[in-house]
């Protein structure tokens, strides 16, 4: 098998709350690197779907509710994000010192179309459930453009496919499954994403 990737290493990351499971494969698909790191500390997690969504009246009734002001829950969120953006700017940078090919490319989960302000999110419910994941993201990428990394935002659902097609694989899940066994545990489906989508970004370069 003869990988199809381009030169320099590529990153793929499955972000979870306030952290993210980061894989970068080399050139050839090899495995380089494997971490998780935490992009905020000491702050809520999900300042838009719990404050926000407390400030607006939702789970209200909840034992885990407290009282926040509409104002004081959209500072919170600009709070997290800023946190979050330095999060990502510190691990970014411990893993490129670590890894021995310079990254050129990450690949993230698309986010979805959003209203434009916070405050709107916070009182779109739908919005409000998903707008926490977007910013924990979106401070991720905004890491990686700072360091000259090129972008790619994947599909989950075509992620494998196309990890599969930038090795010139019908399937990739024998190759993740090799890279787990190699690596060791642990080695679940949040890893295996994060791996197809550093094949699938490498192959865009």
């Amino acid at each position: 098998m003869k990988a199809r990737l381009n030169h320099g290493a590529a990153l793929g990351v499955d972000e979870h709350g306030n952290s993210a499971v980061l894989i970068t494969v080399g050139p050839g698909g090899q495995l380089l690197d494997r971490r998780r790191i935490d992009l905020t500390r000491g702050l809520p997690t999900h300042p838009y779907h719990h404050e926000g969504s407390w400030a607006v009246g939702r789970y209200v009734n909840s034992s885990w509710a407290r009282a926040i002001s509409l104002g004081d829950a959209v500072a919170l969120v600009e709070k997290v994000r800023q946190s979050a953006i330095r999060g990502a700017r510190e691990g970014l940078e411990a893993l490129a010192a670590a890894v021995p090919v310079p990254i050129a490319t990450m690949g993230i989960r698309a986010c979805p179309e959003l209203p434009p302000t916070t405050e709107e999110r916070i009182r779109d419910s739908r919005a409000a459930n998903v707008a926490d994941s977007v910013l924990y993201r979106e401070a991720l990428a905004t890491a990686g453009e700072a360091r000259g990394w090129t972008v790619c935002w994947f599909d989950r659902e075509r992620v494998f496919h196309d990890a599969a097609k930038a090795l010139g694989l019908d399937d990739v899940d024998a190759f993740l499954r090799e890279i787990g066994r190699r690596s060791g545990p642990p080695w679940q489906a949040k890893q295996k994403l994060a791996a197809a989508a550093a094949l699938a970004a490498g192959r865009r370069k």
